[in-house]
């Protein structure tokens, strides 16, 4: 039987037409630019806008939360960047093993097996999220024992709870996402975000404002908005909205599920290492004098710096389906123009976006509190968010070359190295032992970003592309099912 697979996968890939890396040559520079620009853009603008509106239901609740009072605005912000972003990050990275899965078998004409390996991801996602129940539930003694404050810890406590049910939504709003913009059909899931977005702003007033519900309405709202997006994405899917991906419920999906584990725990591992850097950012301001303040400063800088990382992650998101593609396509020069227009495109918005936020400083701040120390605070630490920004316009993007390429585990060495032993380090000298309290963490924090940005840079400028062809197919060609198998035992939705 693997013969035999392994002989209809080597046809099929021999049937597909010859690379068109040669053609490409022929044609002008600015042509060539305008058109990888536009395939990128039909990834990367749905994916920026569905990012922002996702992103923006967490903000909004934060804005919601903040009025309530500064002890339920900094619990929400530790629960929110501590643990939502240990399980955010547990799941975004294992689903991006989805992304290189499905990216590169469109590359390469396998339709059919996209709707299997969505069925794989949702069954080694969910058990995932299973597994992280317990954080949820005892998230109060787990914040004493690292040390903050009680009154914070016992209402992070209670908020937590609210969350079980947003961590289940992450793993099919992830998946969806991955499987849609791999054959670019993440339009849809644009307008479901911004509907979503809309009521969420309504119900979030409605509850905290005028039932006088606090943190309670705030995060009903919450889990209405995160849910609501992904029925419509179930409803878009199952009814025909990708005839050629999905062909039904399969039992095939419970087949090979160790390959996709272990690619998953590789995923998951480097971006998990890259989310939790941050999180240590936060904890070691739970530390400092005057926590409450420096925790609410904090936590308004990296929502903004978030709202900036969702363009950077829509171009992510770009890079890993256009590199995906082409290398599942056999199209290795394709592969290495794409990176380059990908980083380039989203460079100049970030430099855009250091100049301006530059000039704004702690102005921003009032968005989110009332709290002139607060917004002080925020002022203060303008000029280390604004370099923040400037490196995340190139460093997600290189990740997302990683995720395109099947580079995950590499990545996780290398997140390990520059986050841990430089970046961290580096914090805990200059915040406590030289006196730069929070500005010296972020400090440090930036140069291991920094670091990191120049290893992915080199080992993407030496990468042979040529060889990530290959390596690319032999994974094609390792888990493909025939498509009268794959259709073999499916139930039709």
């Amino acid at each position: 039987m693997e013969a035999e697979r392994s002989s209809t996968a080597e046809k099929l890939l021999e049937d597909r037409p010859p690379p068109s890396d040669e053609e490409e040559e022929g044609e002008s520079l600015g042509r060539r630019i305008w058109r990888e620009s536009g395939k990128m853009w039909v990834v990367a603008g749905p994916a920026i806008f569905t990012r922002f509106s996702t992103f923006g239901v967490s903000v909004i609740t934060q804005a919601f939360v903040g009025h309530v009072g500064p002890t339920e605005l900094a619990a929400y912000a530790l629960v929110f960047t501590v643990l939502v972003r240990f399980a955010n990050g547990v799941l975004l990275g294992m689903a991006s093993a989805l992304e290189t899965l499905c990216g590169q078998a469109f590359g390469a004409k396998q339709h059919h097996m996209l709707g299997i390996y969505l069925q794989r991801s949702w069954i080694v996602l969910f058990v995932c999220s299973t597994l992280m129940i317990p954080i949820f539930i005892f998230t109060t003694p787990i914040l004493r024992l690292l040390g903050q404050e009680e009154s914070i810890a016992s209402m992070a406590g209670t908020v937590a709870l609210w969350f079980i049910p947003i961590n289940f939504s992450y793993l099919f709003s992830f998946t969806f996402q991955m499987y849609l913009q791999s054959q670019s059909k993440n339009v849809v899931i644009t307008y479901l975000a911004a509907l979503s977005l809309a009521l969420h702003v309504f119900f979030s007033w409605l509850t905290v404002f005028k039932l006088s519900m606090g943190v309670t309405g705030a995060m009903i709202s919450m889990i209405l908005a995160m849910w609501i997006p992904i029925l419509g994405q179930f409803g878009f899917v199952l009814c025909g909205g990708c005839p050629d991906t999905w062909k039904g419920f399969s039992w095939r999906a419970f087949s090979d599920l160790w390959q996709v584990i272990k690619l998953s725990l590789s995923s998951g591992a480097m971006v998990c290492l890259e989310l939790w850097y941050n999180t240590i950012l936060v904890l070691l301001t739970g530390n400092m004098k005057n926590a409450e303040v420096e925790i609410d400063a904090l936590s308004i800088c990296l929502n903004i710096c978030g709202w900036e990382l969702m363009i950077s992650v829509g171009f992510l998101a770009a890079a890993g389906v256009r590199v995906a593609n082409e290398l599942g396509a056999g199209h290795a020069k394709a592969a290495k123009f794409s990176i380059v227009v990908v980083v380039a495109t989203s460079l100049s918005i970030g430099i855009v976006l250091f100049v301006v936020f530059l000039c704004f400083r702690g102005r921003l701040a009032y968005l989110f509190t009332e709290s002139s120390e607060v917004a002080d605070a925020v002022a203060d630490l303008s000029p280390l968010l604004a370099f923040t920004i400037l490196l995340n316009s190139v460093q997600p993007v290189l990740s997302g070359v990683a995720v395109g390429s099947g580079w995950q585990g590499i990545v996780a060495y290398v997140n390990i190295a520059c986050y841990y032993l430089v970046g961290i380090p580096l914090g805990i000298v200059l915040g406590y032992y030289i006196g730069y309290q929070v500005k010296g963490i972020w400090i440090g924090m930036i140069l291991g970003t920094a670091t990191q940005t120049l290893v992915l840079v080199y080992i993407t400028w030496r990468t042979d592309w040529d060889k990530q062809v290959a390596l690319a197919q032999a994974r094609v060609n390792k888990w493909f099912l025939p498509a009268e198998e794959s259709n073999h035992g499916q139930h039709t939705s």
